[in-house]
């Protein structure tokens, strides 16, 4: 898949609710305000990092492919910022940015633990980062049998495996939310996400944030 192809799922009506909903569901667990720093860690073609910019804030994505980056820079403004790096390896100084997002980035990552570690270890406020849940609708769909289409190769989850990636770290406040209940985006789907709590870890994106200690 290219990233121009990537990217334009996005503009599906399945791709933009769930891309919407699940930006929403980050935007609320970091509240940030207008020019905080944030940076998007497995940012790929950059489509929640310009919704980042979108809503005023500094906005970094990080990616560690080429192509994705260079699509994410033609299709972005003068504001947001873009750089080339390992998510297990960030290449940037403690506490650097107010909050770091990352949506289904990690999910691809080999050494998840480490990444996780160079999240905290950078973020001077918040951060939410999110995962494919195991126990959710979306999994029986695209995650069986090593996954379909953009799915394939992705970890997936349950809630007390994306917990326990936080042990021993200097984080606090540390929560648990979800989003994507029924992946169909169809009108019962949409309907379903408006009424469902974020607090039952059974949406196909589970969410976990936290600050710093």
């Amino acid at each position: 898949m290219t990233p121009a192809d990537y990217d334009a799922w996005y503009d599906t009506p399945r791709g933009r609710w769930i891309g919407e909903t699940e930006y929403a569901l980050a935007s609320r667990l970091l509240a940030p305000q207008a020019g905080d720093s944030l940076l998007d860690v497995g940012c790929g073609t950059g489509w929640f990092t310009r919704r980042a910019d979108a809503d005023e804030l500094v906005a970094t994505g990080l990616d560690s492919s080429a192509a994705a980056l260079a699509y994410a820079r033609a299709q972005s403004g003068p504001t947001l910022n873009w750089a080339a790096g390992d998510a297990r390896d960030l290449p940037f100084v403690d506490a650097g940015f107010d909050h770091v997002l990352s949506i289904a980035a990690l999910c691809f990552v080999a050494d998840e633990r480490q990444a996780v570690t160079e999240i905290v270890r950078v973020a001077r406020r918040r951060f939410a980062i999110g995962w494919l849940n195991r126990h959710s609708m979306l999994y029986r769909e695209k995650g069986r049998d090593g996954g379909r289409g953009a799915y394939r190769g992705a970890h997936w989850h349950t809630a007390e495996e994306v917990r326990a990636l936080f042990t021993g770290l200097p984080v606090a406040r540390l929560a648990l939310r979800s989003a994507i209940f029924l992946p169909s985006a169809t009108r019962w789907a949409r309907r379903l996400e408006r009424v469902m709590p974020a607090a039952l870890p059974w949406g196909g994106m589970l969410f976990v944030t936290g600050g710093k200690t």
